[in-house]
């Protein structure tokens, strides 16, 4: 698509310099940014609550560990795929605008999101059941691979100098919000509902929900403006050019390893806790999935409050200077707290391990919108974001449960998350430190400190 196509439809909705932006503009943005965020990361939580049920449906076997694995090698798929998306919804986010970007990605991820809760089990038709769920997935890898990145520089663009990682914390409360509400679903569901029921038809119902918010999504994103420093940019002619993949690393590529090494423990945590978790109680503790979900619902009512709060704390004290020791005390505390599940596995337990994890992920990932979007210029950006961010979580936080479950099978450990999470730990903080810049950024932040005192 060219420039001269884009042009007529960017100036129908101009956007007001940044100060002259109303309360009212700001609040629809950061609505619409994090609306989309919410609705991928309710799709993927529940796909994991409810993974041994789609087993079943989807991916029938005499052995229950094989079935379970096709479920969870199905579920990572969506992620393999997210780095292609992401680069090219990135590069047009980048050209076409922020708001284009959004208003496309929501819709096609309410389309996939269909396809997963209408396709009818292996015993109706057969071998086209799995296939048309990997479709799904496929289809939504490609669409979210942009999500997460578009909505964090629209939102870190909105926001005044001083309170972009503030800003750029609700596309993070909005994966907490979108937390609260699957594990709420899924504990209604699972509590109220007959195995033979879920199996039958309960388990579609969280996805029809779903794909319902695609409309609604769709018409808040396409009332919001574009960003101002986008539109800034492109006042000022200052499109970006087409660039080839070997010119995008050669410019931002250091920048993209440090933003991996930002995120890396951090979608590590998110999944290994949330998104493997039903299988780890289930299949490891023994415990009911209700017990999780009960969990993992007052996570997300945890999280809610405290993502914003660490972004606060960031814009305050600087994101790199508590990026270091919150990512140590959670190395440090990550055994520990597995093994107190472990050797007595009760409901009680898990809960306070599932809180204390919670506050650690807060913290180190409460700024990773707004650490990863002033990375990377306002000209690459959406792109930048995009890729860094999903390789990291396709690595990470995807593959997490395919890989913990091969891991725990080959070894017969029960503590294989935790040296899971403490290897995420060591890349993460190898990858930032050793980048020329997550050292600036870190100067940066110190001088600012410092000056301040």
């Amino acid at each position: 698509m060219n420039d001269a196509a884009m042009t007529p439809i960017t100036r129908q909705h101009p956007a007001a310099p940044a100060a002259a932006l109303s309360p009212a503009m700001v609040r629809r943005a950061i609505g619409a940014s994090v609306l989309g965020n919410g609705l991928e990361w309710f799709d993927f939580l529940i796909y994991g609550y409810f993974s041994k049920i789609i087993a079943q449906v989807f991916f029938p076997s005499g052995s229950g560990f094989v079935s379970i694995m096709l479920t969870l090698a199905t579920f990572a798929i969506g992620f393999v795929v997210r780095p292609l998306g992401g680069i090219l919804l990135g590069i047009y986010a980048d050209r076409a605008g922020r708001r284009k970007a959004l208003s496309l990605l929501i819709i096609s991820m309410a389309a996939s999101t269909l396809l997963m809760g209408l396709t009818p089990g292996y015993a109706s038709i057969g071998l086209a059941a799995p296939l048309l769920v990997v479709l799904a997935r496929l289809l939504q890898g490609l669409s979210v691979g942009g999500q997460f990145a578009t909505a964090s520089a629209m939102l870190v663009e909105y926001a005044p100098p001083n309170k972009k990682m503030f800003y750029g914390s609700f596309n993070m409360s909005a994966q907490a919000f979108a937390l609260l509400l699957s594990s709420a679903v899924g504990y209604l569901l699972t509590t109220h509902l007959t195995h033979a029921q879920l199996v039958t038809w309960g388990w579609r119902l969280p996805f029809l929900a779903g794909a319902l918010a695609g409309p609604f999504g769709f018409y808040i994103r396409h009332r919001v403006a574009e960003s101002p420093e986008f539109e800034r940019l492109r006042e000022q002619g200052d499109t970006p050019p087409r660039v080839s993949i070997r010119q995008f690393f050669r410019e931002n590529g250091d920048a993209a390893l440090c933003a991996m090494g930002v995120i890396i423990v951090g979608a590590a945590t998110n999944y290994v806790w949330h998104s493997y978790l039903s299988v780890y109680v289930e299949r490891q503790l023994h415990l009911p999935l209700s017990t999780a979900l009960l969990g993992a619902f007052a996570s997300g009512v945890l999280n809610l409050v405290l993502f914003p709060v660490s972004g606060k704390l960031a814009d305050r004290f600087g994101p790199y200077r508590l990026f270091y020791p919150v990512v140590i005390a959670w190395m440090l505390c990550t055994y520990p707290l597995f093994h107190f599940v472990v050797a007595h596995p009760t409901p009680g337990h898990l809960f306070i391990a599932q809180m204390i994890a919670s506050v650690f992920l807060a913290a180190m990932s409460g700024a990773h919108p707004g650490m990863l979007a002033t990375l990377f210029p306002v000209r690459s950006r959406s792109s930048g974001v995009a890729l860094s961010y999903n390789v990291a979580v396709t690595l990470f936080g995807g593959l997490a449960p395919l890989t913990i479950t091969g891991l725990t099978r080959l070894t017969g450990s029960s503590l294989t998350p935790a040296f899971y999470l403490i290897f995420a730990g060591f890349v993460s903080l190898a990858l930032v430190f050793f980048t020329k810049s997550g050292r600036t950024q870190g100067d940066a932040a110190t001088a600012r400190s410092v000056s301040s005192i």
